[in-house]
């Protein structure tokens, strides 16, 4: 009687859009090292349905794990059946795995691996964090979450949020998208397009700036954009890390590097 035949492992990364990922390239010369068989694809979930699909395809065991990336890791987080520490302090999700009892658990490792890459850029860098111990966080998402907690587990004493929604406009109070922010214990500020800012102030106290939207990245807009808007005579010689790693450096990091700052891509995280 033959036994019974071993299915191959299946993971998949979840988002939209991925056509930019590398993670398939990551993932399988990683399988290779380790003597893994397994399958990674990259699935683009253009809406809601297409991620429930996916989530319920890894409860069933179709699947034996899953990346997520934009937009969905606040989604992933809401779907799971259990949170593991590590995505309950952040409040979203980048890996889902499955118990064997059919549960599916969320997971953040963005944090703790931007953490690591946000010591090590500040240390080579060589740069005096004395008189300016404040990191800034572009965006409003799960990234820029992820960043926030980063930037707390490097032992930054205060960290600052500036998003495209929020509007100098209005009181803080009324930017129901900083509240998530809030909660970790971050300030938020108005962008830079916005009346009212007090951006160019606490620029003059930053010495990180971690950039946490898919502006410039392949396949979307908005790097060259934010890169005239942003005040970047406020900032002395610092730090900016960008998320993005595909390409390895976005019109928002070369600009910053043409200025001296220090630029780093997303691909070490």
């Amino acid at each position: 009687m033959m036994g019974e035949m071993r299915l191959k492992k299946s993971f998949v990364l979840i988002g939209h859009p991925v056509g930019h990922s590398v993670s398939p390239v990551i993932h399988h010369a990683a399988y290779e090292q380790l003597g893994i068989d397994a399958a990674y694809t990259v699935v683009d979930c253009p809406d809601e349905a297409a991620v429930r699909a996916q989530v319920d395809a890894l409860r069933r065991g179709e699947l034996s794990g899953a990346n997520v990336t934009v937009p969905w890791k606040q989604l992933a987080f809401e779907l799971a059946d259990e949170i593991h520490p590590t995505a309950a302090r952040v409040g979203v999700a980048n890996v889902l795995a499955r118990t064997s009892s059919g549960q599916v658990v969320a997971y953040n490792t963005d944090a703790s691996a931007l953490a690591q890459e946000l010591v090590d850029s500040v240390r080579d860098a060589q740069l005096s964090t004395r008189d300016r111990p404040c990191a800034l966080v572009l965006g409003s998402g799960g990234a820029a979450r992820a960043a926030v907690v980063a930037c707390q587990l490097a032992k930054i004493p205060e960290v600052f949020v500036c998003a495209r929604r929020f509007e100098g406009v209005r009181p803080t109070s009324t930017w129901s998208e900083a509240q998530p922010f809030l909660a970790l214990g971050a300030q938020v500020v108005a962008w830079p397009d916005t009346p009212y800012t007090d951006l160019p102030k606490v620029l003059e106290k930053t010495h990180l700036i971690v950039q946490a939207t898919s502006a410039g990245m392949k396949g979307t807009q908005g790097g060259s954009e934010f890169v005239d808007m942003f005040p970047w005579q406020s900032f002395r010689s610092g730090v900016v890390y960008d998320l993005v790693y595909n390409p390895p450096l976005t019109p928002i990091s070369k600009h910053a590097a043409s200025l001296g700052h220090h630029a780093y891509g997303g691909l070490g995280m």
